[in-house]
């Protein structure tokens, strides 16, 4: 888990791998449960109806899967009792970045997320910073904290793997 920016999807493709689990995107299982992307379900639909639909998927990914690797929206852990579920079937790890990384890796991204596209350079370190300081009670949560700062994706990988137990696999 983490903000949008933080590499979760990078660190989970690349951790699914190397330990040799299945991985979801918990974003990517709820276009293909609508048959929409995520921009449209937030347009059409509404905030609502998707983390309705993020719940069901989040309560059925994580109870039937076992040694897998879901990669979470970045707004999951705050909604609902989502954060306990987390807890309470899997290790959870959050990836904590920088106000100011995230928004270097955000602002070259900005086109490719409906949420920041239309926000300027100027006003983005205030956008993510009022984010975080909403979500980082729960994100806090997380069984696990990986500061990310200064460190490779292989670097952070290991560390997971580390703190699983999992170096013989």
């Amino acid at each position: 888990m983490g903000y949008m920016g933080s590499g979760k999807s990078h660190i989970s493709k690349l951790l699914s791998q190397k330990i040799n689990f299945q991985l979801f995107e918990l974003d990517r299982c709820i276009s293909e449960e609508t048959g929409m992307e995520i921009s449209e379900i937030f347009a059409q639909k509404g905030e609502i109806y998707f983390r309705k639909i993020e719940k069901k998927l989040l309560n059925h990914l994580i109870k039937q899967n076992t040694n897998a690797v879901l990669s979470l929206g970045g707004g999951t852990p705050a909604y609902y009792d989502n954060i306990d579920i987390i807890n309470e079937f899997s290790e959870s790890f959050f990836l904590s970045v920088s106000v100011k990384t995230l928004c270097e890796r955000l602002w070259h991204e900005r086109l490719h997320r409906p949420i920041i596209s239309r926000i300027n350079h100027e006003d983005l370190p205030e956008f993510v910073s009022k984010h975080l300081f909403e979500r980082n009670p729960f994100y806090a949560k997380a069984k696990h904290i990986i500061f990310t700062e200064g460190k490779s994706q292989e670097d952070i990988c290991n560390e997971i793997i580390r703190l699983l137990n999992l170096q013989n696999l």
